[in-house]
């Protein structure tokens, strides 16, 4: 069975994200993969036979392709230990752009990221919450709902303890729209297993109670829950983003799960191997490094506990912490499948692949050309995997200009994919060569992490952190006031947190937490005291209708020249050639969103009749230079001169 690609020889049509699906499914009817398949059928978990298997030969991503075909082949829990950190997210990226999760929420996924919970390990601080929040999930994921999941990890992360599934249990607070509950006793209960009371939950581990209403942050959901009450009854379920304070989903029931990785929680904790349903596979990238690691980490916990004589007192090492004999023991009770050059123990059996890495190209695409010619001359299968829709279009692009230029007549055989994976190879047995364009073009490939609340904190709601009494604010309805503090105000029977902010005469306003993005922070000339205005009177108004009336004169002067400058006669640029996409093809990073529609507009301009005016703006390191360096050789290629000041 082969993939339905398309031939790439003088055919600018694009592969779409279905040849994901045709790449994977030609490794799920790999012939060497069957008998893989049937050693790992369900008889083997209930027979008490556990294999252990090595895979030799596989480079770069064809490892994640035979994890994600097995995956789909065996829908149980699978956990695999990579090298390192790095290695671990690459091969979790490859895995969600094979499976097409890459796009859902992290707790709708089956590629799991497990890290480790500590920004810097063996030290006693305060956890990185992020990391916390994907862990928990895990655990829940693998102990109740999710059956079939792909865990990613590393030793670090493997090496801490967690609770016990019986904790998880008793420390899960189970909710749902209509029961009826005692408001006061859960919110005594959260506070008792370690929520911090807060005016307003930005991150896990937080809980606001406002009246019958309780904002709760979850350590398994990436966003917090806002539970409302009538009398004893939850009235209403939401999820809520915490920038906007805008509902995003509206639920029938949800569980509330605390920090289960703080360290002073005097609960026996076991392995995550432990924790595994008995139903798992264990894939282990270098059996003897993970061993080595994890003595490693362990004898740094040793140390680090030390040094803290007193500070958690109550807790070991070995009680937190894997040692290397324990996790030994523990890995003999799972299906073992070894991915690396060398098994650690003996094998049941042995799957050898046929596989070499990718060519080094060095940015040069007439060997590139030379490199494909002689593959479709051996019947290799040329597939091309580009990390976006911009990028397919470039290199069709390129490939298809040197075929014209070098009047190649010979049938190439090429496709070219929008489909990120981190490193190409070359499988004779499958007769494929699979390559990514970043490596052809040498540029970075960065991974992706989970997006989490750490990256989507509302500005606002860091304004109004950052703000103390005294500081002027504005409202966009009654003008400049200034901010005097949070408080409590009963607003129809139902107590709720509002912001107090006084104007002339001692005017008191109260702006309810839900109105926020009425207010800014006031911004003027330094050092410039701004008079504050008067509630009910009309001169906020007036000043409003005033800079309105400014602005639209502004507006008549620009329309005005830029009428002027559109009816000039100016050079209009050719469109990009093949040179062009292959210089923006070159670049090392990623283009961001922004800087491909920076792009295009000036590229339209420019390739337009009338004199161009375009002002480029952007913070240092954003990418400027690369927008200008594209403009300028777009106009070298035709003939102009360039200054740059």
């Amino acid at each position: 069975m082969t993939p339905d690609y398309t031939n790439g020889k003088g055919n600018n049509s694009k592969t779409t994200n279905s040849s994901a699906s045709s790449l994977l499914s030609w490794y799920a009817s790999d012939p060497r993969l069957a008998d893989l398949f049937e050693i790992l059928k369900p008889e083997t978990f209930r027979e008490g036979s556990l294999p252990r298997i090595h895979l030799g030969g596989l480079v770069g991503s064809s490892a994640a392709l035979v994890a994600a075909a097995v995956f789909n082949h065996i829908p149980v829990v699978h956990l695999l230990v990579l090298a390192d950190k790095e290695s671990a997210v690459y091969f979790s990226n490859d895995l969600e752009n094979l499976l097409g999760e890459s796009e859902q929420g992290f707790h709708k996924k089956r590629v799991l990221l497990y890290p480790t919970s500590y920004k810097r390990p063996y030290e006693v601080e305060k956890t990185d919450n992020s990391n916390v929040l994907m862990r928990t999930e895990v655990l829940k994921r693998i102990s109740t709902r999710a059956k079939d999941a792909l865990v990613i990890t590393y030793p670090e992360a493997l090496s801490e303890k967690v609770v016990t599934k019986k904790y998880l249990e008793k420390a899960t607070m189970k909710l749902k729209k209509g029961e009826t509950v005692d408001l006061d006793f859960m919110y005594d209960l959260l506070d008792e297993y370690g929520f911090d009371r807060v005016d307003f939950v930005a991150e896990p581990g937080q809980i606001a109670l406002r009246g019958g209403i309780i904002d709760v942050f979850s350590y398994t959901n990436d966003n917090p829950y806002r539970i409302e009450f009538s009398g004893d009854v939850v009235d209403s379920i939401r999820s809520f983003d915490p920038a906007s304070q805008l509902s995003v989903d509206r639920l029938d029931h949800i569980t509330i799960v605390p920090n289960v990785q703080n360290r002073e929680l005097q609960e026996k904790r076991e392995s995550l191997l432990e924790f595994m349903p008995k139903e798992s596979v264990l894939w282990l990238f270098d059996t003897s490094m993970t061993i080595d690691r994890l003595e490693l980490e362990f004898l740094k916990a040793e140390k680090a506990f030390s040094n803290l004589a007193g500070t958690i007192d109550h807790l070991e090492p070995k009680e937190l912490f894997i040692g290397k004999e324990e996790f030994q023991r523990q890995i003999t009770g799972f299906p073992t499948i070894e991915f690396g050059k060398h098994p650690m123990f003996k094998v049941s059996f042995h799957l050898g692949f046929s596989m070499s890495p990718q060519p080094s190209f060095n940015k040069n695409f007439d060997m590139l050309l030379a490199n494909l010619t002689e593959n479709s001359n051996q019947q290799i299968r040329n597939v091309i995997l580009a990390d976006s829709p911009k990028q397919v279009e470039r290199i069709y692009a390129i490939i298809d200009d040197l075929i014209k230029n070098r009047a190649i007549e010979e049938e190439l055989d090429y496709a070219i994919i929008n489909l990120s994976l981190h490193e190409g190879f070359v499988d004779r047995d499958l007769k494929l060569a699979c390559y990514t364009d970043h490596q052809i073009f040498e540029r970075y490939h960065k991974f992706h992490l989970t997006e989490s609340f750490s990256g989507k904190q509302a500005i606002t709601l860091k304004e109004l952190y950052d703000l103390k009494p005294g500081d002027y604010v504005t409202h966009i309805d009654h003008g400049v006031g200034r901010y005097d503090g949070l408080e409590k105000i009963n607003n129809n029977g139902k107590w709720q947190e509002a912001i107090r902010i006084i104007y002339s005469h001692d005017d008191l306003l109260y702006v309810s937490i839900h109105s926020l993005h009425r207010i800014s922070k006031y911004s003027g000339k330094e050092g410039y005291v701004p008079s504050l205005d008067r509630l009910g009177s009309n001169a906020w108004n007036k000043l409003k209708a005033k800079t309105k009336a400014r602005v639209k004169d502004i507006a008549k002067d620009l329309i005005k020249l830029y009428a002027e400058r559109r009816a000039a006669d100016g050079f209009g640029f050719t469109p990009d050639t093949y040179l062009q996409h292959e210089l923006e093809a070159s670049f090392i990073y990623e283009d961001t969103p922004d800087q491909v529609k920076s792009t295009l507009d000036v590229k339209r301009d420019m390739e337009a009749s009338h004199p161009m005016d375009r002002l480029v703006c952007g913070d240092v390191g954003f990418g400027k230079t690369e927008i200008a360096i594209r403009a300028a050789f777009k106009a070298v290629t035709d003939s102009k001169q360039v200054a740059l000041l």
